[in-house]
């Protein structure tokens, strides 16, 4: 059974429930008013014929006839006369649509037994007589001890509630036809959202989702999600998840994007030492297998000598590559640091120091304060920071450039900014420049040769530490920024800190 027609069902059988209960309460009220209107008058009848008419008369003369001659009768009235001595009497006068019927018709004996047998003087009663229909009497006492007897019949009564009964019933089925079709229509525009939400959801259950560039373009309207109504919020929480959902799946093809890249560059960086090592050693074998006798050791010496330090070149620089990358997976995994009390402005007079040696033909600079700059963290790591941002000023610029290593203590964070006035970064390059095996070629003069993994390595090491890096370049003037806080936040600091 859908929804729709469950909530007409429930609302129909209640509201039926209450207008039965309306009209049972309605009818009986109106009954029992209208049996006490007709009580008053049979009792003013009787009174008024007992106190009028039969105080005055002799009980032998007290009958049925006698008080007709001298009463004005109503249509529909039913008049008995008890006398003690005459004995009972009675009759009962048609009503003929309303007009009296002049000739009266006599109660038989029965109906006489009948009556006396169940009224009660003073109290109002009802008496049903074959024929005549039911009535409504009233007995009292005149002085003489002439019992009176009055009633009226209860066909108006009946009549009265039976029309009300049919109007109600009437317009009761007219109110449920009317309310089931109202009911219908506002149930319907009502839930008009959930069909618009259930029909996104279908059209989005059909796409294809779990390869390629995959984009979710199917929103409910906005018509259908208003988070003012209660089944508009359900279309707009629909479209806030497939908001998250498209920007997942769009962070997932990247991430593929960025997986196929970082496996085609590191294969190709893994492929050029390996097909060294395998010519040097090609080579070497050669030249043991082609040397005369004569020749051959002191040849063989020589060339082996130099094939082997071409293999060892290979084989470091491959080494070397394959650490950082073992690096970066477990900076990922946040596996890697080590945190403890560390001082930057120290750690950058070593990393200069260690820098100074290997470009000669560069001019260094240091600034730092004359306080330590201390805050927590890897110290092996950090200093593995200041050695490729160093690194990289001295690989990227040409001899002559100045380079100013500055340490500062700002607004509550420890900045580390690594500044070189050579030609700068090309600003193509610059969003790419933290990405692994990212190459600036063509920005800077290169001298010497990397992986292209230093400053991923920087960036993966200073967001381990709750830090952010960020460069500004321009020619002459290029400026990489470290900033880091000078205590992890609040629940990160790990417990050997």
């Amino acid at each position: 059974m859908s929804l729709q027609t469950r909530l007409m069902t429930a609302v129909i059988g209640f509201v039926s429930l209450i207008l039965v209960i309306v009209a049972v309460i309605t009818s009986a009220t109106l009954g029992s008013t209208l049996e006490d209107q007709l009580d008053n008058k049979v009792k003013s009848y009787a009174m008024t014929i007992s106190d009028r008419i039969v105080e005055g008369t002799a009980p032998t003369e007290a009958t049925v006839d006698n008080i007709l001659s001298r009463l004005d009768p109503v249509p529909g009235l039913l008049l008995s006369i008890g006398s003690p001595i005459a004995g009972p009497s009675g009759v009962t006068f048609e009503d003929t649509r309303g007009a009296l019927n002049s000739t009266p018709q006599t109660l038989t004996t029965e109906q006489l037994q009948k009556l006396y047998g169940t009224v009660a003087l003073g109290t109002p009663a009802t008496v049903s007589f074959d024929g005549l229909g039911s009535y409504r009497v009233y007995a009292t006492t005149a002085s003489n001890g002439v019992v009176v007897i009055t009633g009226l019949p209860r066909d108006d009564v009946q009549n009265q509630l039976a029309q009300l009964l049919t109007v109600i019933l009437l317009a009761t089925a007219g109110g449920l036809i009317l309310l089931a079709l109202t009911t219908a229509v506002t149930i319907r525009v009502g839930l008009r959202p959930l069909r618009a939400v259930a029909a996104t959801a279908t059209r989005v259950a059909n796409q294809q989702l779990d390869r390629g560039e995959v984009s979710i373009t199917e929103r409910v309207p906005a018509s259908e999600a208003d988070p003012r109504t209660e089944t508009g919020l359900v279309g707009a929480a629909l479209n806030k998840l497939l908001d998250h959902v498209d920007t997942s799946l769009a962070a997932r093809q990247r991430n593929e994007e960025q997986m196929r890249r970082f496996v085609a560059d590191a294969s190709h960086e893994l492929r050029t030492p390996l097909a060294s090592i395998r010519g040097y050693s090609e080579l070497s074998l050669r030249a043991l297998r082609q040397a005369p006798e004569s020749t051959r050791e002191d040849q063989v010496v020589e060339s082996t000598t130099s094939s082997l330090e071409r293999i060892q070149a290979q084989s470091l620089r491959m080494t070397r590559l394959v650490e950082d990358l073992l690096l970066l997976a477990r900076l990922d995994e946040g596996r890697e640091l080590v945190y403890g009390t560390v001082d930057l402005a120290q750690l950058a007079l070593e990393g200069l120091s260690d820098a100074r040696p290997t470009a000669v033909d560069h001019h260094w600079n240091i600034e730092v304060p004359d306080e330590p700059v201390t805050v927590v963290g890897d110290a092996g790591r950090l200093h593995q920071v200041v050695a490729n941002l160093l690194a990289n000023a001295r690989t990227h610029t040409p001899a002559g450039t100045t380079v100013t290593l500055t340490v500062t203590q700002e607004d509550g964070d420890a900045m580390l900014r690594v500044h070189d006035d050579g030609p700068g970064i090309d600003p193509a390059l610059r969003d790419e420049l933290f990405a692994r095996f990212a190459r600036g070629d063509s920005s800077r003069a290169r001298q010497t040769g990397g992986t292209g993994l230093g400053l991923a390595i920087v960036k993966a090491i200073v967001e381990g530490h709750h830090g952010r890096i960020s460069v500004e370049s321009e020619p002459g003037d290029t400026t990489f920024t470290v900033r880091l806080p000078l205590s992890p936040p609040e629940g990160d600091t790990p417990p050997d800190a």
